[in-house]
């Protein structure tokens, strides 16, 4: 299966999707802030990162657009349960901003195994399908 890194600065969604991903057959490396996942990035052959958008320090747009600075192949899910805005039609959709920064889907916090599941599979196939066309 794949190598996958999920950076997130809850603990319970640490642990729940490690579950959830190591059930699958991955790998899962985890990282609680936007500084030790890059650590862990640079450190390890990841196939798939998984990623929170709010944290302190750095977060995860700004993550985002340094992991696709310097592995722009990478598969990137986004997670979010947080809006800082009220729940009106107001609010803007962080998670369809991550998709705009290239993020390939993005999951709404709180999120069922099998939503994480499909996206960690879209991801991979994605990751083949790239894997192919370089080779080209």
């Amino acid at each position: 299966m794949a190598n996958v890194l999920v950076i997130d600065d809850e603990a319970e969604v640490l642990t729940a999707t490690r579950l959830v991903l190591e059930r699958e057959g991955h790998q899962v490396a985890l990282a609680t802030d936007g500084r030790a996942g890059m650590a862990a990035l640079d450190a390890s052959c990841i196939e798939v990162l998984i990623l929170d958008i709010f944290m302190p320090g750095m977060d995860g747009f700004e993550l985002l657009r340094e992991v696709h600075r310097r592995r722009p192949e990478l598969p990137v899910i986004v997670i979010s349960g947080a809006s800082i805005f009220s729940a009106s039609d107001q609010s803007p959709d962080f998670l369809a901003m991550a998709v705009k920064l290239g993020a390939i889907c993005g999951i709404r916090k709180p999120f069922t195994p099998r939503e994480l599941i499909a996206a960690v599979n879209q991801g991979l196939g994605g990751t083949a399908t790239r894997r192919r066309r370089g080779k080209e």
